[in-house]
């Protein structure tokens, strides 16, 4: 299958590049920074170049064009301003499904971040809260769209390796996961319907990432 993944370059992205692309799919990275070609090839993939915080769906749906999957894995990053957070993680999310929904990709994941249920709580000047809030806003503008989506909320990211073994459910509280598992878990997701129209969360724990997967 045909893969589509934006944020190529992201440390998520990179993996989830590699152990698809192990499986002998074709895996499109999207990357605003031609530099990053060669990770992205040593992971097994190739590069789009395409800046998400300027192009129009058009150019955005003519990538996407013919892919099987399409993965929002980007997001503006640590030190990035409160302006970004909106620009990235919301309007390049809500840019990419408008494309894959004209692109006619159906299954479409997109990578959330556990925290956006208690905005409330929290102070609204804060950059986090504005990483979060644009985070929800992501979530809520894919849930009204016509795509077989899942949302992947991860717990605090690490990068020790792979455990293989993960609580994955509707709500499964605090905890941390590695990136590695993060990505294994997206691979699987790719042909999970089981998981299609449905917000998951993510984190360590001790049941197989393949039975997690299954138990869906």
């Amino acid at each position: 299958m045909r893969v589509v993944i934006a944020g190529g370059h992201g440390q998520i992205a990179l993996r989830l590049t590699k152990l698809l692309a192990a499986d002998g799919h074709e895996v499109v990275g999207l990357v605003r920074n031609p530099a990053h070609e060669a990770d992205v090839a040593a992971a097994g993939g190739r590069i789009a170049l395409l800046d998400l915080e300027q192009a129009d769906v058009d150019a955005v749906a003519e990538v996407l064009s013919g892919a099987e999957v399409a993965v929002f894995a980007a997001g503006a990053g640590p030190g990035s301003g409160k302006a970004r957070k909106d620009t990235v993680d919301r309007g390049a999310a809500a840019l990419f499904a408008e494309a894959a929904e004209g692109a006619g990709v159906r299954r479409h994941l997109q990578v959330g971040s556990m925290g956006v249920d208690r905005i409330d709580s929290l102070d609204p000047d804060d950059t986090f809260t504005v990483y979060l809030r644009a985070k929800k806003a992501a979530e809520d503008d894919l849930r009204g769209r016509d795509l077989d989506w899942t949302i992947l909320r991860p717990g605090g990211l690490t990068d020790e390796p792979a455990t293989g073994k993960v609580l994955l459910a509707d709500h499964t509280g605090q905890g941390r996961v590695t990136r590695d598992d993060v990505a294994l878990v997206l691979a699987g997701l790719c042909d999970t319907p089981a998981s299609i129209g449905r917000t998951l969360e993510l984190i360590s724990g001790d049941t197989p990432v393949a039975d997690a997967l299954r138990s869906l």
